[in-house]
């Protein structure tokens, strides 16, 4: 796991470095370092949206092909697929942004855990010798390089034995001293872990213990804006039922609940991240008008029938789906039927279930110009 988060950590390092240099506060940094993504991110935010404000479209015909073939679930899945194909739209478009989220996240992680590395750009070797110099002086025998709060530990260890760590090279006490002093929001260390039972109550443990719950708001701030915009600009559309109340209520107190498990510098960038999401969020809603997305949905519908003009023999994704899924019903079937069933043989089921087959790949030959052979059928 380590590995993983030095390897996303890098690039994230190089961007939080150059942000602390210009502005010289670690919690500036951490508010710019969220726009600064937030921007990078705007063209899958913007294609996120855009798709999902087109899946609304498609509502009604979504609406009467479930009645249509409500009882024939496999014609069902087909024909919302063959819409799908037909208008160009993705309905696992939403599943990218929420990896890019998560990615993003370990890679602030590791920034923010390794200030030392990711900030003051110190050599490996000599961080070595400094997290050396703590477990020495703590005897604590979990501060070691392998453990993630390792740097953070050693800062904290130098604050009472600076003088333990004079001799590392690189200026070491000199830039982790000055740096620790602006690794702060209003006096509290951003490298300390929230709770809600610190031995006296300070201002520093005040202000820490409500980053979690300003994360948590936050968050929630942006699921009730999503619930309110969904009900808004497609009133008909059937609930969530407990899937929304998870989003709603549960993602918040989950948030909460991390959010007080890991340096608060965590947290506070999570509230940045969440406002900032609103902001966009909002922003593109106002954005994608009824009038401009039919006239966008126009055009991409136009784009994809070039595009399959242009590639008649390239199936896409939804295509491969099509068939795979074709081929494990029939295996299902032909799996489940044994001896007879509903009075029909085995025999009889099979020859009914690669009859469906060939149907299911006629049809989707039909409609993107392919030539289709019941002999290529019979050989497979």
């Amino acid at each position: 796991m380590n590995a993983l988060y030095d390897i996303i950590g890098v690039p994230f390092g190089y961007l939080m470095r150059l942000i602390y240099s210009l502005c010289n506060n670690y919690a500036v940094a951490i508010i710019l370092f969220t726009v600064v993504t937030r921007i990078l991110l705007f063209p899958v935010n913007y294609k996120t949206q855009k798709g999902a404000a087109r899946m609304q479209l498609l509502n009604p015909k979504l609406e009467k092909i479930r009645k249509s073939f409500a009882n024939n679930p496999q014609r069902l899945q087909e024909e919302q697929q063959k819409l799908y194909q037909q208008e160009g739209v993705n309905p696992m478009g939403s599943c990218l942004p929420a990896f890019i989220q998560m990615f993003l996240l370990f890679g602030v992680i590791d920034v923010i855990y390794k200030p030392i590395t990711h900030i003051l750009n110190i050599s490996k070797n000599v961080i070595e010798s400094a997290v050396g110099i703590a477990n020495s002086i703590t005897g604590d025998k979990s501060l070691t390089m392998t453990n993630l709060r390792c740097e953070l530990m050693t800062m904290e260890n130098l604050r009472d034995n600076g003088d333990k760590y004079a001799s590392l090279g690189e200026n070491f006490l000199s830039k982790v001293s000055e740096f620790g002093e602006k690794f702060t929001l209003f006096g509290a260390n951003l490298g300390k872990t929230p709770t809600l039972h610190p031995e006296v109550w300070t201002k520093e443990a005040i202000i820490l213990a409500a980053i979690p719950f300003l994360a948590g708001l936050s968050q929630l701030l942006v699921s009730v804006y999503g619930q309110i915009h969904q009900k808004k600009t497609n009133p008909v559309s059937q609930p969530g039922g407990g899937c929304m109340t998870v989003m709603l209520y549960v993602l918040p107190l989950v948030s909460i609940m991390f959010a007080f498990q890991v340096p608060a510098g965590i947290g506070f960038y999570w509230i940045w991240s969440s406002v900032f999401s609103f902001i966009i969020t909002f922003a593109l809603n106002c954005y994608f008008t009824p009038e401009r997305v039919k006239v966008i949905n126009e055009q991409e519908k136009e784009k994809a029938r070039i595009y399959a003009e242009k590639h008649p023999n390239k199936k896409t994704f939804m295509q491969k789906m099509l068939e795979q899924q074709a081929a494990l019903e029939e295996q299902q079937n032909g799996s489940s039927s044994s001896g007879k069933s509903n009075g029909i043989s085995r025999s009889e089921q099979n020859k009914a279930n690669r009859d469906k087959l060939k149907e299911a790949r006629r049809r989707m030959a039909e409609k993107y110009g392919d030539s289709y052979d019941d002999d290529n059928d019979e050989e497979d």
